[in-house]
Protein backbone atom coordinates (compact mmCIF):
# COMPACT_ATOMS: atom_id res chain seq x y z
CA UNK A 1 0.00 0.00 0.00
CA UNK A 2 0.91 3.36 0.05
CA UNK A 3 0.57 6.31 2.58
CA UNK A 4 -2.25 8.52 2.36
CA UNK A 5 -2.46 11.95 0.77
CA UNK A 6 -0.88 14.50 3.51
CA UNK A 7 0.88 17.86 3.43
CA UNK A 8 4.61 17.49 3.78
CA UNK A 9 6.64 20.16 5.84
CA UNK A 10 10.74 20.68 6.35
CA UNK A 11 11.36 23.34 8.38
CA UNK A 12 14.90 24.74 9.50
CA UNK A 13 14.48 25.37 13.02
CA UNK A 14 12.84 23.97 16.17
CA UNK A 15 10.56 27.31 16.11
CA UNK A 16 9.14 26.62 12.77
CA UNK A 17 8.46 22.97 13.22
CA UNK A 18 6.79 23.84 16.77
CA UNK A 19 4.94 26.90 14.97
CA UNK A 20 3.36 23.98 12.61
CA UNK A 21 2.58 21.53 14.84
CA UNK A 22 0.57 24.36 17.19
CA UNK A 23 -1.00 25.22 13.70
CA UNK A 24 -2.19 21.97 12.39
CA UNK A 25 -3.66 19.46 15.33
CA UNK A 26 -2.89 16.02 14.01
CA UNK A 27 0.47 16.16 12.75
CA UNK A 28 3.21 13.88 12.84
CA UNK A 29 6.78 14.45 13.11
CA UNK A 30 9.28 12.47 10.91
CA UNK A 31 12.24 11.50 12.56
CA UNK A 32 14.67 8.65 11.31
CA UNK A 33 11.27 7.68 9.77
CA UNK A 34 11.80 3.77 10.99
CA UNK A 35 8.30 3.08 12.47
CA UNK A 36 6.23 6.26 10.95
CA UNK A 37 6.98 5.27 7.30
CA UNK A 38 5.95 1.54 7.16
CA UNK A 39 3.23 2.80 9.66
CA UNK A 40 2.17 5.34 6.92
CA UNK A 41 2.50 2.45 4.27
CA UNK A 42 0.06 0.20 6.04
CA UNK A 43 -2.22 3.40 6.75
CA UNK A 44 -1.99 2.89 10.51
CA UNK A 45 -1.73 6.27 10.55
CA UNK A 46 -3.34 8.54 8.23
CA UNK A 47 -1.71 12.56 9.28
CA UNK A 48 -3.25 15.35 7.50
CA UNK A 49 0.69 16.61 7.90
CA UNK A 50 3.78 15.33 8.02
CA UNK A 51 6.81 17.57 9.49
CA UNK A 52 10.00 16.78 8.94
CA UNK A 53 12.57 17.15 11.51
CA UNK A 54 15.88 16.07 9.37
CA UNK A 55 16.74 19.60 8.11
CA UNK A 56 17.15 20.97 11.55
CA UNK A 57 20.67 20.30 12.97
CA UNK A 58 20.47 22.12 16.10
CA UNK A 59 17.89 18.85 17.33
CA UNK A 60 21.34 16.32 17.27
CA UNK A 61 24.10 15.85 19.17
CA UNK A 62 25.70 14.49 22.04
CA UNK A 63 27.25 16.83 24.91
CA UNK A 64 28.97 16.30 28.36
CA UNK A 65 27.20 19.21 29.91
CA UNK A 66 27.91 19.31 34.38
CA UNK A 67 28.40 15.38 34.56
CA UNK A 68 25.59 14.56 32.76
CA UNK A 69 25.21 13.68 29.31
CA UNK A 70 22.96 15.30 26.92
CA UNK A 71 21.71 13.88 23.44
CA UNK A 72 19.27 15.46 20.99
CA UNK A 73 16.56 13.95 19.91
CA UNK A 74 17.66 13.51 15.96
CA UNK A 75 20.98 11.92 17.18
CA UNK A 76 21.23 8.79 14.90
CA UNK A 77 21.32 5.54 16.79
CA UNK A 78 24.27 4.75 15.09
CA UNK A 79 25.96 7.84 16.54
CA UNK A 80 25.52 7.05 19.83
CA UNK A 81 26.51 3.15 19.56
CA UNK A 82 30.38 4.89 17.88
CA UNK A 83 30.26 7.47 20.16
CA UNK A 84 33.32 7.63 22.77
CA UNK A 85 31.29 9.92 25.22
CA UNK A 86 28.61 7.12 25.09
CA UNK A 87 30.95 4.55 25.48
CA UNK A 88 32.75 6.52 28.69
CA UNK A 89 30.18 7.47 30.50
CA UNK A 90 26.39 5.18 29.33
CA UNK A 91 28.16 2.05 27.99
CA UNK A 92 25.05 -0.34 28.66
CA UNK A 93 23.46 1.96 26.01
CA UNK A 94 25.89 0.86 23.25
CA UNK A 95 25.79 -2.99 24.70
CA UNK A 96 21.62 -2.55 24.18
CA UNK A 97 21.78 -1.00 20.35
CA UNK A 98 23.56 -4.00 19.08
CA UNK A 99 20.41 -5.46 20.00
CA UNK A 100 18.57 -2.72 17.34
CA UNK A 101 17.32 -3.78 13.94
CA UNK A 102 20.46 -3.62 11.64
CA UNK A 103 23.55 -1.21 11.23
CA UNK A 104 20.77 0.34 7.72
CA UNK A 105 18.09 1.17 10.62
CA UNK A 106 20.81 2.48 12.99
CA UNK A 107 22.19 4.44 10.39
CA UNK A 108 18.35 6.46 10.06
CA UNK A 109 16.95 6.02 13.67
CA UNK A 110 16.70 8.44 15.93
CA UNK A 111 17.14 8.07 20.09
CA UNK A 112 14.09 10.57 19.61
CA UNK A 113 12.14 8.88 17.47
CA UNK A 114 12.06 5.15 19.14
CA UNK A 115 11.23 6.95 22.50
CA UNK A 116 8.36 8.56 21.23
CA UNK A 117 7.06 5.56 19.13
CA UNK A 118 7.47 3.89 22.55
CA UNK A 119 7.06 0.21 21.52
CA UNK A 120 7.74 -1.79 24.88
CA UNK A 121 9.96 -3.91 23.36
CA UNK A 122 12.65 -1.34 22.02
CA UNK A 123 16.04 -1.10 23.62
CA UNK A 124 16.85 2.65 24.10
CA UNK A 125 13.11 3.47 25.78
CA UNK A 126 14.39 0.37 29.00
CA UNK A 127 17.74 2.16 28.90
CA UNK A 128 16.46 5.82 29.29
CA UNK A 129 14.44 4.05 32.07
CA UNK A 130 17.38 2.28 33.23
CA UNK A 131 19.14 5.76 33.71
CA UNK A 132 16.36 7.82 35.18
CA UNK A 133 16.85 9.71 32.20
CA UNK A 134 14.70 13.15 31.67
CA UNK A 135 13.26 14.12 28.55
CA UNK A 136 13.24 17.82 27.19
CA UNK A 137 10.16 18.84 25.60
CA UNK A 138 9.01 21.94 23.54
CA UNK A 139 6.27 23.86 22.21
CA UNK A 140 4.76 27.44 21.08
CA UNK A 141 4.10 27.71 25.21
CA UNK A 142 7.70 26.87 25.99
CA UNK A 143 9.68 23.81 27.41
CA UNK A 144 9.33 21.41 30.13
CA UNK A 145 11.33 18.37 31.44
CA UNK A 146 9.53 14.94 31.97
CA UNK A 147 11.41 12.28 33.98
CA UNK A 148 11.25 8.67 32.35
CA UNK A 149 9.64 6.68 34.16
CA UNK A 150 6.57 9.27 33.67
CA UNK A 151 7.04 9.43 30.17
CA UNK A 152 5.05 6.48 29.08
CA UNK A 153 1.57 7.31 29.19
CA UNK A 154 -0.31 4.64 27.70
CA UNK A 155 0.69 1.63 25.29
CA UNK A 156 3.07 3.47 22.08
CA UNK A 157 1.81 6.77 23.85
CA UNK A 158 4.64 9.20 25.15
CA UNK A 159 3.27 12.03 27.65
CA UNK A 160 3.51 14.84 25.30
CA UNK A 161 0.79 17.37 24.42
CA UNK A 162 -0.18 17.29 20.66
CA UNK A 163 1.82 20.31 20.10
CA UNK A 164 4.80 19.50 21.72
CA UNK A 165 8.37 17.67 20.16
CA UNK A 166 10.73 16.15 21.56
CA UNK A 167 14.19 17.99 21.81
CA UNK A 168 16.52 15.61 23.95
CA UNK A 169 17.00 13.08 26.46
CA UNK A 170 19.38 13.61 29.35
CA UNK A 171 21.16 11.03 31.21
CA UNK A 172 23.05 11.45 34.42
CA UNK A 173 25.85 8.82 34.47
CA UNK A 174 26.77 6.49 37.18
CA UNK A 175 30.11 7.43 38.81
CA UNK A 176 32.38 5.15 40.56
CA UNK A 177 33.18 1.48 40.74
CA UNK A 178 29.98 0.13 38.67
CA UNK A 179 28.89 -2.98 36.21
CA UNK A 180 26.50 -3.20 33.49
CA UNK A 181 24.66 -5.86 31.82
CA UNK A 182 22.07 -6.30 28.88
CA UNK A 183 20.71 -9.49 26.98
CA UNK A 184 17.58 -9.84 24.81
CA UNK A 185 15.58 -12.64 23.55
CA UNK A 186 13.81 -12.25 20.01
CA UNK A 187 12.77 -14.93 17.27
CA UNK A 188 15.25 -13.64 15.01
CA UNK A 189 18.51 -11.33 15.01
CA UNK A 190 16.76 -7.62 14.59
CA UNK A 191 13.29 -8.61 15.50
CA UNK A 192 12.09 -6.57 18.86
CA UNK A 193 12.55 -8.55 22.04
CA UNK A 194 10.11 -10.72 22.84
CA UNK A 195 11.73 -9.96 26.73
CA UNK A 196 14.82 -7.85 27.34
CA UNK A 197 16.69 -7.40 30.86
CA UNK A 198 19.11 -4.51 31.78
CA UNK A 199 20.99 -3.67 34.69
CA UNK A 200 23.36 -1.59 36.29
CA UNK A 201 25.57 -2.58 39.80
CA UNK A 202 27.30 0.23 42.08
CA UNK A 203 29.55 -0.89 44.24
CA UNK A 204 30.95 0.84 47.80
CA UNK A 205 34.59 0.99 48.62
CA UNK A 206 33.90 -2.88 51.00
CA UNK A 207 32.78 -4.31 47.51
CA UNK A 208 29.29 -4.63 48.35
CA UNK A 209 26.52 -2.99 45.95
CA UNK A 210 25.49 -0.05 46.91
CA UNK A 211 22.96 0.82 44.48
CA UNK A 212 21.12 -1.09 41.37
CA UNK A 213 18.89 -0.54 38.67
CA UNK A 214 17.03 -3.55 36.99
CA UNK A 215 14.89 -2.96 33.74
CA UNK A 216 12.81 -5.30 31.74
CA UNK A 217 11.45 -4.64 28.12
CA UNK A 218 8.82 -6.67 26.17
CA UNK A 219 7.02 -7.49 29.23
CA UNK A 220 4.06 -4.51 29.66
CA UNK A 221 3.32 -1.46 28.03
CA UNK A 222 6.41 0.17 28.82
CA UNK A 223 10.12 -1.09 30.09
CA UNK A 224 9.31 -2.07 33.91
CA UNK A 225 11.92 -1.01 36.91
CA UNK A 226 12.42 -4.15 39.32
CA UNK A 227 12.59 -1.86 42.63
CA UNK A 228 12.31 -5.38 44.90
CA UNK A 229 14.72 -6.67 42.93
CA UNK A 230 16.91 -3.98 43.57
CA UNK A 231 16.60 -3.46 47.07
CA UNK A 232 17.58 -7.45 47.56
CA UNK A 233 20.78 -6.69 45.76
CA UNK A 234 21.70 -3.13 47.59
CA UNK A 235 23.71 -4.03 50.50
CA UNK A 236 24.74 -7.23 49.10
CA UNK A 237 27.99 -8.87 47.85
CA UNK A 238 26.63 -10.38 44.85
CA UNK A 239 26.68 -13.62 44.94
CA UNK A 240 25.30 -16.14 42.92
CA UNK A 241 22.43 -16.88 45.54
CA UNK A 242 22.07 -13.27 45.79
CA UNK A 243 21.60 -12.50 41.93
CA UNK A 244 19.15 -15.82 41.91
CA UNK A 245 17.16 -14.16 44.88
CA UNK A 246 16.96 -10.91 42.73
CA UNK A 247 15.94 -12.44 39.26
CA UNK A 248 13.23 -14.57 41.33
CA UNK A 249 11.42 -11.04 41.51
CA UNK A 250 11.53 -11.02 37.61
CA UNK A 251 9.07 -13.41 37.36
CA UNK A 252 6.13 -12.06 39.67
CA UNK A 253 5.59 -9.46 37.37
CA UNK A 254 2.36 -8.96 35.77
CA UNK A 255 3.10 -9.62 31.83
CA UNK A 256 1.35 -9.12 28.54
CA UNK A 257 0.02 -11.62 26.30
CA UNK A 258 0.46 -11.56 22.48
CA UNK A 259 0.74 -13.21 19.47
CA UNK A 260 4.67 -13.42 20.01
CA UNK A 261 4.33 -14.80 23.61
CA UNK A 262 2.16 -15.38 26.02
CA UNK A 263 2.45 -14.26 29.49
CA UNK A 264 3.57 -16.81 31.62
CA UNK A 265 6.59 -17.44 28.82
CA UNK A 266 7.10 -14.26 29.48
CA UNK A 267 7.62 -14.34 32.94
CA UNK A 268 10.16 -17.25 32.78
CA UNK A 269 12.08 -15.66 30.34
CA UNK A 270 12.49 -12.46 32.57
CA UNK A 271 13.88 -14.41 35.62
CA UNK A 272 16.05 -16.01 33.14
CA UNK A 273 17.45 -13.31 31.53
CA UNK A 274 17.73 -10.89 34.29
CA UNK A 275 19.96 -13.54 35.91
CA UNK A 276 22.25 -14.03 32.75
CA UNK A 277 22.34 -9.41 32.94
CA UNK A 278 23.23 -10.25 36.43
CA UNK A 279 26.41 -12.68 35.66
CA UNK A 280 27.01 -10.50 32.65
CA UNK A 281 27.73 -7.79 34.57
CA UNK A 282 29.80 -8.99 37.12
CA UNK A 283 31.88 -11.43 34.53
CA UNK A 284 33.57 -7.91 33.04
CA UNK A 285 36.00 -5.35 34.92
CA UNK A 286 34.03 -2.84 36.81
CA UNK A 287 34.88 0.50 35.57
Amino acid sequence: MKPAPFRYHAPRSVADAVGLLAERPGARLLSGGQSLMPMLNLRYVMPDDVIDLNRIDTLAGIAEEGGRVRIGGMTRQRDLERSPVVARHLPVMREALRWVGHIQTRNRGTIGGSLCHLDPAAELPAIAMLYDAEVSAISVRGERSIAMAEFPAFYMTPALEPDEALTAVTFTPWTGRTAFGFVEFSRRHGDFAVVSAACLLGYGPDGRIDRAALVLGGVGAAPLRLPDAEARLTGSRGTSEDFTEAAAFAERIEAMDDAHAGADYRRHLARVLTGRALAQAVARPAA
